[in-house]
C-alpha cells in the first residue's frame, strides 16, 4: 500500500467520520463505495464513540487507506492498529504514541498549534502534522507564517474547514492536504457533490 505523505499529496484531502450509531457502521460498506467511486480512496475515522474500532474492523478489506483519529491514548493507539488502521491522528501530541508508531511503522499525525507544539514533533521524526483547530486559530495565516521559517513541516489542518476556505489553506505549500468531515455530510448523493467540488477546488489551484 502506498505511503500515506504519496495518498495525501494525490488526494489533497482527508474526509473524517465520526460513527454515532451502530446502524451506521452497517452501512460503511455504501460509503466505502462511493469514495473509490469518486476517487477519494482514504478516510479517517475518530474513535470519539464506541462504533470507532468496530468501524475500523468493517473497513479493514474494503480497500481504502483507513486511519483512526482522536487517538489519546497508548491503549487507543494499540487497539486502532489491532483492528486494521494504517495511519494514527492526535488532538495533541503523545510521546507514548508516538514510540509505538514508530515501533510498528505505523504514521502517526499529531495535534499541533504553536511553534514550539511544531518543532516537538519535527524533532521526534515527524513528518506530516496535523494543524489543529485550525479554523478558529487563523489557520491559514499561521500556517503562511509556519512556511517560512519552518518549510520543512507538512500540515494538515483540520477544524473547521470547509469548501468555503478549502482554497486558503490548499494554496499554501506547506499544506499536504485538508481534513474535514463536510465531504461527508448528507445523503451519498451529496456526499459524492461535496468530494467533487472539493476536489475542483483543489484541481484549479494546482493549474492555476
Amino acid at each position: 500500500m502506498e505511503h500515506l505523505m504519496d495518498v495525501l499529496s494525490k488526494s489533497r484531502l482527508l474526509p473524517i467520520l465520526t460513527i454515532q450509531k451502530r446502524e451506521e457502521v452497517e452501512n460503511l460498506s455504501k460509503l466505502a463505495d462511493v469514495l473509490a467511486k469518486e476517487g477519494l480512496p482514504i478516510l479517517e475515522i475518530t474513535l470519539r464513540t464506541p462504533f470507532g474500532l468496530e468501524a475500523l474492523d468493517y473497513l479493514r478489506d474494503r480497500g481504502l487507506y483507513v486511519g483512526a483519529g482522536t487517538i489519546r491514548t497508548l491503549e487507543h493507539a494499540k487497539e486502532a492498529v489491532a483492528r486494521g488502521a494504517s495511519f494514527l491522528v492526535s488532538p495533541a501530541y503523545s510521546n507514548d504514541i508516538a514510540l509505538f508508531a514508530r515501533e510498528h511503522n505505523i504514521p502517526y499525525l499529531p495535534g499541533v498549534l504553536t511553534p514550539q507544539e511544531v518543532e516537538l514533533a519535527l524533532s521526534r521524526g515527524l513528518s506530516i502534522l496535523k494543524f489543529f483547530p485550525a479554523e478558529p486559530f487563523q489557520g491559514s495565516k499561521v500556517l503562511a507564517m509556519y512556511a517560512e521559517v519552518m518549510p520543512e513541516a507538512r500540515f494538515l489542518p483540520t477544524g473547521g474547514i470547509n469548501e468555503k476556505n478549502l482554497a486558503a489553506y490548499c494554496s499554501l505549500p506547506n499544506v499536504i492536504a485538508c481534513g474535514g468531515s463536510w465531504l461527508l455530510k448528507g445523503s451519498y448523493e451529496t456526499i459524492c457533490q461535496n468530494i467533487r467540488k472539493a476536489k475542483a477546488i483543489v484541481n484549479s489551484l494546482a493549474h492555476g
